[in-house]
């Protein structure tokens, strides 16, 4: 048998630094598949649509969810995100690696989804510079500011249970960290069927 395919999940805070991370873990190991989530909200500037999120209007993401379309999904900040479930049970069978880029919410309905997910959890420095960095961003007014720092005071209150914690600080340790916690995850024994039958001669092994 080949290598069962591991499902990364990572979470953080607005603000945290996750998507520079992820956009980083992709680049050096392109063969990731990666969850493209289905999303109610207004592209920003320069995303691209069915690459960085699939947009729907909220009466087509509500149709699908009636459905069950969706490996998990959740309403943050207003708008309905969701993770498409055939493609994920699709790559996961062919051995392929994927990430998925949620909230700590539909993160939790992947840890009963998919059990055997490693779910990494980034965290801010501090709170004050997290504040620095949604301010420097510029995407949001003061009171969007301080709802996504209420909701992150509340995110990070919740994360104790995920697998691995990456502090954010600077981006060359936080990504070393969060590189370690993936190839760890593919070295499982259970992801690694055949493994040791193969290397005492009892099984065939493909190479």
């Amino acid at each position: 048998m080949r290598r069962e395919g591991l499902a990364l999940v990572i979470s953080a805070p607005s603000g945290a630094g996750k998507t520079t991370l992820v956009a980083r873990l992709r680049a050096e190991f392109p063969d990731f598949g990666y969850s493209v989530s289905c999303t109610t909200r207004q592209s920003r500037r320069g995303e691209v649509d069915g690459s960085d999120y699939i947009f729907l209007s909220r009466e087509e993401f509500e149709r699908l969810r009636a459905l069950d379309h969706f490996a998990e999904w959740a309403e943050v900040h207003g708008n309905l995100y969701g993770t498409p479930l055939a493609p994920v049970k699709r790559m996961l069978k062919e051995g392929r690696d994927v990430i998925f880029d949620i909230d700590v919410q539909g993160a939790q309905q992947l840890k009963l989804t998919l059990p055997a997910a490693v779910f990494v959890f980034i965290l801010p420095p501090d709170i004050p510079r997290l504040e620095q960095r949604l301010r420097q961003r510029g995407l949001d007014d003061e009171a969007a500011i301080e709802h996504r720092l209420t909701n992150a005071r509340v995110e990070m209150a919740k994360s104790g249970w995920y697998d691995a914690l990456v502090v954010n600080d600077e981006l060359e340790a936080a990504y070393d960290a969060l590189r370690a916690v993936y190839l760890a995850g593919t070295l499982v024994p259970a992801r690694n069927p055949g493994l040791v039958e193969n290397i005492l001669g009892e099984s065939p092994w493909p190479g």
